[in-house]
């Protein structure tokens, strides 16, 4: 009989997973915006400065690749303990 274990799909495991592409976003948008194109309430925003703020664009990358682990660790499986 195949492996009777079921992986489960829960609420936060979406939640980790739209939160990490939102990271995506985040690092592609410092990756392209020059620090004084960026908007004024973002970190890094410098007024006429043509700087790319590479750092936090890895940063923000990290940040999602953490994310997606711990969405990863949450598909665990849901099998009853001890069957």
């Amino acid at each position: 009989m195949p492996d009777a274990r079921r992986y489960q799909f829960r609420a936060i495991t979406g939640l980790l997973i739209l939160a990490g592409l939102a990271f995506v976003g985040v690092a592609v948008y410092y990756f392209v915006t020059p620090a004084g194109s960026l908007a004024s309430f973002v970190p890094g925003h410098q007024a006429g400065s043509s700087h790319h703020h590479m750092k936090h664009g890895v940063a923000a990358l990290a940040v999602a690749v953490v994310l997606w682990i711990g969405a990863w660790f949450t598909t665990a499986p849901g099998g009853q303990a001890g069957s």
